[in-house]
């Protein structure tokens, strides 16, 4: 078979995914909020910073892993005049007109922005819930960062890294999601060493103070995971309704933690938590407080724990080895180094005997009656466990403690306080998606620290987009009483939009060259019924792109 190398009369775009990407930040009116906000009158200006923003939008959920600078490389193969309601082209989307849009972000207030975006849409589309999760993530980086910018941004420094890279410095994240399609209302990007004890309750303060400003009187109820919960800053401000983990370095807490279970009245659901509830009046205030046992997590916490034991076994009698071939010149000496080893392995109890060591001054037959002299002292060791301190390690595994201010038993009874927080997952599944490798924003690499607060904007905005039109598909699917088959060819109603992209990899746009009109004319290809249920699932803006319409026979 020979192969006809095309010219003018036919060439050939990429449209797969990027149209349910575009179609959703049409429907969200994204390039239009932001414009409206830091738009500019400028009638020579090409891309507008919302135009900027949807692109790097789409390039981010492309899942190509290509960077930020690269955009125009990205869009040179798209079907670009599909999926953009401007009359733009891949050439004009280079970093200059990025880079400008990630400037007057950071000029306008990164967070500012966002919030307004998501808390707008959020009422007109109903995405706001009544929770309120939050959490924070840290992001390393690479390289030099300016310090000499004349505004306030972000500190890129060292700090505790939830990455494992402490030898990087890095940025912290900020996260705040809710409603049923996990919609990140709020992004904060923080300094690199700043500690959740206190962004917690920062972000929580400026997210109302917000609010309050927008005249938004939607109220949350806040779930954080243990750092919110602290005597000087949560129970000493208790003005809005929280759940939160309890730390297990509270006396109170750890007490309550290591009881006998019989010691309880357990509850228990079909997902095999039980939980007994305890009333609280730690820091002054009346809580209710959720002693919570899961047996999946006991059973995965014990078995770590077993693992534990045995390298710390191995570890000691390596050390009482060591330990037995040195030579003290007293026998408190030999004692304190026994004292130390102790320290060390909480587990285990070493038994330990002190001998001395003698011999005979001189070299050769001692002479009858010549009495040996004690040269120095060894240790002779023994091991066995700690069984009281591996009992009550034992008696902590799958067992945590929660705690909330809202004492209405009957609006919040305790099954729902841990269902609420065990939603807390899906802030941590934003922050996976966010470092996902082939998340094209999943590293830095711009030099100015004020384009990393915008970046980190965008990135935000991918995932609001993301979640949202996986909801909106899900939403549209049940209405309508439809599934699509997931990854083993199962009907579902709720498919993962990522697999959704997959589905919709091969579609294309052909132009074929007309040359008695000198004009192209536009084929879509590679549209099954399957890809045509998702689009129509998408609503109208992502028929339009896809030039989906009833008549087409495809369906």
């Amino acid at each position: 078979m020979s192969l006809e190398v095309a010219g003018k009369e036919a060439t050939t775009q990429v449209m797969d995914h990027h149209g349910l990407v575009a179609a959703t930040c049409r429907d969200l009116k994204i390039a239009e909020r932001i414009n409206k906000r830091i738009g500019s009158s400028d009638p020579r200006r090409v891309v507008q910073p919302g135009v900027a923003a949807v692109a790097m939008v789409i390039n981010g959920l492309g899942f190509t892993n290509r960077r930020l600078y690269l955009t125009p490389q990205f869009f040179q193969s798209k079907a670009i005049e599909f999926l953009f309601e401007e009359k733009i082209t891949a050439e004009s989307l280079d970093d200059h007109a990025l880079g400008k849009a990630l400037d007057e972000i950071s000029a306008y207030g990164a967070s500012r922005l966002y919030g307004e975006l998501a808390f707008e849409l959020g009422i007109e589309e109903g995405l706001l819930g009544k929770l309120a999760h939050l959490d924070t993530t840290s992001f390393s980086l690479h390289g030099q960062y300016d310090t000499d910018e004349n505004v306030e941004v972000v500190d890129v420094t060292h700090g505790y890294s939830k990455d494992h890279r402490p030898d990087l410095k890095q940025v912290m994240l900020s996260l705040t999601m809710t409603g049923a399609s996990n919609m990140p209302v709020w992004m904060e990007p923080q300094d690199g060493n700043s500690s959740d004890k206190t962004s917690f309750h920062e972000t929580i303060s400026r997210v109302r103070e917000f609010q309050e400003n927008l005249k938004q009187n939607h109220e949350f109820r806040w779930i954080a995971d243990s750092a919110l919960y602290t005597a000087e800053k949560l129970l000493s401000n208790n003005n809005y309704k929280w759940i939160s983990r309890v730390p297990e370095n509270i006396k109170e807490c750890r007490t309550l933690l290591e009881a006998d279970a019989k010691a309880y009245d357990w509850q228990q659901d079909e997902n095999g938590y039980q939980w007994t509830e305890i009333s609280s009046k730690y820091g002054g205030i009346d809580q209710r407080w959720l002693l919570v046992y899961s047996k999946q997590a006991y059973e995965r916490e014990s078995k770590t724990f077993v693992k534990k034991l045995q390298k710390q076994k191995a570890a000691l009698e390596k050390d009482c080895w060591h330990l037995s071939n040195q030579v003290f010149n007293c026998e408190s000496d030999a004692q304190l180094a026994v004292k130390k080893l102790q320290k060390k392995y909480s587990y285990h109890i070493v038994s330990t005997e002190v001998l001395p060591i003698e011999r005979y001054d001189s070299r050769g037959r001692p002479s009858a009656g010549t009495a040996k002299k004690v040269t120095g002292y060894q240790v002779k060791s023994t091991i066995k466990e700690h069984q009281s301190a591996i009992e009550k390690q034992l008696l902590r595994k799958g067992r945590f403690m929660l705690a909330t201010n809202d004492l209405d038993q009957e609006g919040l009874p305790a099954q729902l306080i841990l269902q609420q927080y065990k939603q807390q997952q899906n802030v941590e599944g934003g922050f996976r998606f966010l470092k996902d490798p082939w998340f094209m924003l999943d590293s830095f690499y711009v030099k100015k620290r004020s384009r990393i607060e915008a970046l980190m904007m965008v990135m935000t905005l991918c995932l609001l987009v993301y979640n949202v039109a996986q909801h909106r598909l899900r939403e549209a699917l049940k209405a309508k009483n439809e599934t699509i088959p997931n990854q083993i060819n199962k009907p579902v109603k709720n498919p993962t939009l990522k697999w959704v992209f997959q589905i919709m990899e091969g579609i294309g746009i052909v132009k074929l060259y007309d040359a008695a009109s000198d004009t192209f004319r536009s084929i879509i290809t590679n549209l099954d019924p399957l890809r045509c249920k998702i689009i129509r699932m998408m609503g109208e803006s992502a028929c339009k792109i896809y030039g989906i319409t009833e008549k087409f026979a495809g369906t």
